[in-house]
């Protein structure tokens, strides 16, 4: 049980700590001064609201997101919620493909190659099927946290900085809530396709704790890393580099591959969901419709799409507080019916 609670819990970062997260322009983007009530209210809600998808998917052995939005909305509204949350997916996977380009190219590489690499990753991994997918997360999620928890608690040890946050002015403390609701969308259709593969309650509450507590702590200490730099980012830089900038050039290379696995395993965590969806409805393989997914998606990767994000993010982000809100409500209502 704790073994599968763990895989879960990696599934469920991996797919919230993407290249946003990991080189923290998402956290800086919503946090900030003043956030430290704001973050622990942002772990409670992702626990609760994680652990509601895993119980409605649990309950219903779901293989993909459209069940669970039934259950969360009425029929009508979850058909209108799955052509936008395929759209959604479909945006997500393309900007992670053309940050694995970008991240290629920082190291003077040609921005297709790093395309190529993450396509053929993609494959390979589509090719061996989902628990191959759950158990690649296990092998590089735990990389990717300990590298940022090492780099920041290093960080924060030699400019002497206080975890401590002024709690007589936290007026930051409604971030919580779009913060949470940004990754609302992508759980849903994630969390979605497993349901069928956990085998107890206990999984549940490993996995969902687990994960909110780890994110909850990165953000925390990378919060109060990104406010003591305040001054020197800007904002088209990341974050992350102006934390690491007087560092190993060797700690500057294994912050940028632990960003590329960020960037892959969101793109397989959203991809998954998308391919899963697209399978109930056609019954194809995974792997080719991943394949054939991937090949529509490339295009998108290096021509103005950073236009297209700038029109969806905020469009889906203020449409998944419906979302969240009816999965606040969704325990309290389903006991008293």
């Amino acid at each position: 049980m704790f073994r599968r609670g763990m895989r879960n819990m990696f599934l469920i970062t991996g797919t919230v700590m993407g290249a946003g997260y990991a080189s923290g322009r998402e956290i800086w983007q919503f946090f900030g001064p003043g956030s430290g009530l704001a973050i622990m209210i942002f772990t409670v809600l992702f626990i609760f609201c994680t652990t509601t998808l895993l119980n409605i998917s649990y309950k219903n052995k779901t293989t993909n997101y459209l069940p669970v939005l039934e259950k969360l909305t009425s029929k009508r509204i979850a058909h209108i919620y799955d052509y936008m949350i395929l759209v959604y997916l479909f945006c997500v996977t393309v900007v992670m493909i053309a940050g694995s380009g970008a991240t290629f190219e920082t190291f003077g590489l040609p921005f297709w190659s790093g395309i190529l690499f993450i396509f053929i990753g993609l494959i390979i991994i589509f090719s061996r099927g989902i628990n191959e997918m759950l158990n690649i997360n296990q092998v590089l999620m735990p990389l990717l946290i300990i590298a940022l928890i090492f780099v920041l608690i290093a960080f924060i040890h030699d400019e002497n900085i206080s975890l401590l946050d002024k709690w007589q002015y936290q007026s930051n403390w409604t971030a919580a809530f779009p913060f949470t609701s940004l990754n609302v969308l992508p759980l849903v259709a994630v969390l979605g396709a497993i349901g069928n593969r956990i085998e107890s309650k206990g999984e549940i509450y490993i996995s969902t704790i687990m994960s909110g507590g780890i994110l909850g702590m990165i953000t925390l200490l990378y919060n109060r890393s990104l406010v003591h730099v305040a001054g020197e980012i800007n904002l088209p830089s990341i974050p992350l580099f102006t934390i690491i900038n007087n560092y190993h050039t060797g700690i500057m290379i294994m912050m940028m591959i632990m960003l590329w696995i960020a960037i892959y395993t969101t793109a397989a965590a959203t991809l998954l969901g998308m391919v899963t969806r697209i399978n109930n409805r056609y019954n194809l393989p995974l792997v080719k419709i991943a394949f054939f997914a991937l090949l529509l998606m490339i295009p998108f990767s290096g021509i103005g799409f950073s236009q297209l994000v700038a029109i969806i993010y905020p469009l889906y982000g203020f449409l998944n507080l419906y979302l969240f809100m009816k999965l606040i409500v969704y325990p309290i209502w389903n006991k008293n019916r």
